[in-house]
């Protein structure tokens, strides 16, 4: 034990002390969120000059009824279509003509945007919009109903359903379906990144001190078993070190910024939603979605959010001694990084597997495929953490760590033989048949 754990300092001090593993660990979190709040905050501060459309309306019904707002200005014109681009085509500051047949309501289609530059997706849709509901309007006058304005906007309704788990001990709160599905997503992500960057990083570690002949005087000293485990736990403690300090700072931000940052009633109602509070009701004195309601009262659960850091450090650690155990194997097996690709791509498969069942859990996280993919150990670190905040039964999450670990075990004492056969072999590019001889030596 004495010699595994000098090896695990070593492996550990040599990535952690370096200034690329301190910035990554630091600047990932923030570079996830400003990814997530990029979109608003550009549609906040990307500000765009008002565009001048004029508009021919042959039918005479839609013109009336066009708003211009910040984005749009319209300008009604009492020529033809013709006439009017040839009278905006020298106006620098007209920016298109929009020409509406006279058949716009039995022809929803008969309506062309003519523009002197690019337009925008956000400006067409802007425009057909209210296209759409001025020949939606028109269509049901003929049905001769009196005020059918008022009506429509009496009987429109916005329901929201809130879901309350009763296979809990005690009645837990209004759930967030999408928030669930979003933050599955995002742990399910990040142990792809982990396992597939980290897990390589053995292999390549093994790979270069078998190319330098490090591992033919190390054996001298230290068994090749305790080589292995040493580099495998040494940079297990890598990987674990980055998300205890990822879920630190998350728990952070759920318990201590988040709160600073939103207003106090605000904070009130979010506690009454995690109190099992109607939701609803709280949403239309907060003037919010519902949905944003519940989504917060789950960001916001501080409790649930560190059960979850530890849950998935669980995982992490588990996942990751199992694929290390296999790239170092592989890493001890060939001399160049190039000869590794056609063993590494049998380990990296159940990984991208893992991925791409990580996509049905937003469909349905309790179907056959994605339960029996988060108990078989090697996709169930991807799976399990991905299905976590839908709040499964805590028996699958045992299950699962138990099979992963006894998983990891079996696999550690397969890989300890190729290991030590596959470091002092040089120059034969091997096979998967020549792994299973050794395995059997």
């Amino acid at each position: 034990m004495r010699n595994i754990g000098l090896i695990i300092g070593r492996e550990y001090r040599e990535r952690v002390y370096k200034k690329s593993f301190i910035f990554t660990t630091i600047l990932m979190p923030l570079f996830m969120i400003l990814m997530g709040a990029a979109p608003t905050l550009i549609m906040e501060y990307a500000d765009s000059d008002t565009r001048k459309i004029t508009v021919v309306d042959e039918s005479g019904i839609v013109a009336p009824h066009l708003q211009s707002d910040e984005e749009v200005e319209f300008v009604f014109s009492d020529t033809n279509i013709a006439e009017t681009l040839v009278a905006t085509a020298e106006d620098e500051t007209n920016f298109g003509v929009l020409h509406i047949g006279k058949a716009i309501v039995e022809n929803p289609s008969d309506a062309r945007l003519y523009t002197s530059a690019s337009s925008s997706l956000m400006l067409e849709e802007n425009i057909a919009d209210q296209i759409e509901k001025v020949i939606e309007s028109e269509r049901l006058k003929a049905y001769n109903i009196e005020n059918i304005d008022e009506i429509l906007d009496k009987v429109e309704a916005s329901v929201h359903l809130a879901t309350f788990r009763t296979d809990k001990d005690k009645e837990s709160a209004a759930s967030s379906a999408i928030a669930s599905s979003l933050v599955g997503m995002v742990l399910g992500f990040l142990l792809y990144f982990i396992l597939a960057i980290y897990g390589s990083m053995v292999m390549q570690s093994v790979i270069d001190e078998k190319s330098s002949r490090i591992l033919e005087v190390m054996v001298s000293t230290v068994k090749p078993f305790e080589m292995l485990m040493g580099k495998i736990l040494g940079i297990a403690l890598v990987a674990a070190t980055q998300i205890l300090v990822w879920g630190v700072l998350l728990v952070v931000f759920s318990a201590v910024i988040m709160p600073a940052l939103m207003p106090e009633n605000l904070i009130e109602s979010v506690q009454q939603v995690q109190a099992g509070a109607d939701v609803s009701a709280l949403a239309m004195q907060q003037d919010v979605a519902p949905e944003m309601l519940t989504a917060l009262a789950s960001v916001l659960d501080t409790g649930h959010i560190a059960m979850i850091v530890a849950v998935v450090l669980l995982f992490t650690i588990g996942g990751f001694l199992l694929y290390a155990s296999l790239y170092a194997a592989i890493g001890a097996s060939v001399d160049q990084a190039q000869d590794a690709q056609q063993l590494t791509t049998v380990v990296t498969l159940p990984i991208i597997v893992a991925f791409v069942v990580t996509m049905m859990i937003m469909k349905d996280p309790n179907s056959p495929i994605v339960f029996w993919c988060s108990l078989i150990p090697f996709t169930s670190p991807i799976v399990m953490v991905a299905r976590i905040p839908s709040g499964i039964p805590m028996w699958e999450i045992a299950t699962s760590l138990a099979l992963l670990y006894a998983t990891f075990v079996v696999c550690v004492w397969g890989a300890a033989k190729i290991y030590k056969i596959g470091i002092f072999m040089h120059g034969a590019k091997p096979k998967l048949k020549d792994l299973w001889r050794w395995l059997r030596y």
